[in-house]
């Protein structure tokens, strides 16, 4: 069974082969979570999908909520010119200076694995995660991530995780109520996004892992993650949206396209490609050739890429699958916006090496001794 690649689950005895400096306690190991967080088959929709209707009601049927009513049309077609994507971003990406790691780095200089982990992973650019649902907060909060890049002209990489359902009930369940409140939060999370170069990394294991949900709730999903990225790109013009793609291990790419293009991810008003292997194993070259499969099968501007999560694929997969934190993993290619390779924009870190999945440390949190393992292998 594929695991999605966001899961984490409840938390085992903290492991790493320098044990015996956990023996002071997790304040000596971990860092706590900053404010900003961290990792039947419908029909096909069309390119800009509504949501489906209650399966049945008990009266009348309600109004139509507001993102259905902002999707039931599509603006009028752009000449083929306008819609023709730009270039991948250019210049350097961003490093956010509120992160576990460094949050760890700071507290802990005497600490022997410091250096390795300080200069290994701290002093590589992240992405930001918004995995909390907060709406009151998250304007403020993305746009400090964005203003702060913009400042240095470099480019950040934000990751909204907020989808209902998410994780379908399992060890990362959570997000936003219902797909009105997350649509409410995607309009406050797009106020955020300024207008400079930003990359964003939209909803993790939406699509992948869509099966478990039922066919008119699955295209319900798929509208409101239609309706997030048009809401992105209209609120910055600037910003690179990238949809779930999942991983090379996972569904086949004919079966993800499908999927993707139903959550707008071949439409240019929405997206610019998709993404693949956020917080798992597979190597840089697996990725490479199974995202260019689902980006022939998605079809759309040729403009279309794709972003790979390289934190932590150094190694590759393990043979038998494990997930959870695996032993004789290391870091993977460093960040960078100059891949080299057609269609592939950038390779990034977007789950922080040395956070835990849940085996080596709490779900989620910084662990030295895992990072510690992954820098030094």
């Amino acid at each position: 069974m594929v695991v999605a690649a966001s899961l984490v689950v409840v938390a085992g005895a903290v492991a790493g082969v320098l044990a015996a400096f956990d023996d002071g306690g997790r304040a000596s190991d971990e860092a706590g979570p900053p404010e900003v967080s961290a990792s039947p088959r419908p029909a096909p929709l069309p390119e800009v999908a509504t949501r489906s209707a209650p399966a049945t009601t008990a009266s009348a049927p309600p109004s139509p909520s507001p993102s259905a009513r902002r999707t039931t049309t599509s603006a009028p077609s752009e000449p083929a010119k306008k819609r023709e994507h730009r270039t991948a971003v250019a210049g350097r990406l961003y490093r956010h200076p509120d992160s576990q790691v460094l949050e760890w780095v700071r507290s802990h200089s005497g600490d022997p694995r410091h250096a390795v982990i300080a200069s290994r992973i701290a002093e590589q650019p992240a992405a930001v995660w918004f995995a909390d649902y907060a709406p009151d907060t998250v304007t403020a909060r993305v746009a400090a991530v964005t203003s702060g890049g913009a400042a240095l002209g470099r480019v950040p990489v934000v990751v909204p995780y907020a989808i209902p359902g998410r994780d379908c009930g399992g060890h990362s369940q959570g997000g936003a109520p219902g797909l009105d409140a997350y649509d409410a939060w995607i309009d406050r999370f797009a106020a955020g996004l300024g207008s400079d170069e930003v990359i964003v990394v939209l909803e993790p294991d939406s699509v992948a892992q869509a099966e478990c949900l039922p066919a008119g709730e699955r295209a319900d999903r798929f509208a409101s993650l239609a309706r997030a990225g048009r809401v992105l790109k209209a609120a910055n013009p600037r910003a690179r949206v990238y949809f779930d793609a999942g991983h090379s291990g996972w569904n086949a790419p004919g079966k993800q396209a499908a999927w993707l293009r139903q959550a707008g991810a071949a439409s240019p008003e929405s997206s610019d490609g998709i993404f693949s292997n956020v917080s798992n194993f597979h190597t840089t070259a697996d990725e490479v050739a199974y995202d260019r499969r689902v980006l022939d099968a998605l079809g759309g501007p040729a403009g279309l890429g794709a972003v790979i999560d390289t934190s932590r694929n150094g190694n590759g997969a393990p043979a038998d699958g494990e997930w959870c934190d695996p032993a004789g993993r290391k870091l993977g290619r460093a960040p960078t916006l100059s891949t080299g390779e057609a269609r592939i924009d950038a390779y990034l870190w977007v789950k922080l090496p040395g956070e835990s999945d849940g085996c080596k440390g709490r779900p989620g949190t910084f662990t030295a001794s895992y990072a510690y393992d992954l820098a030094s292998s």
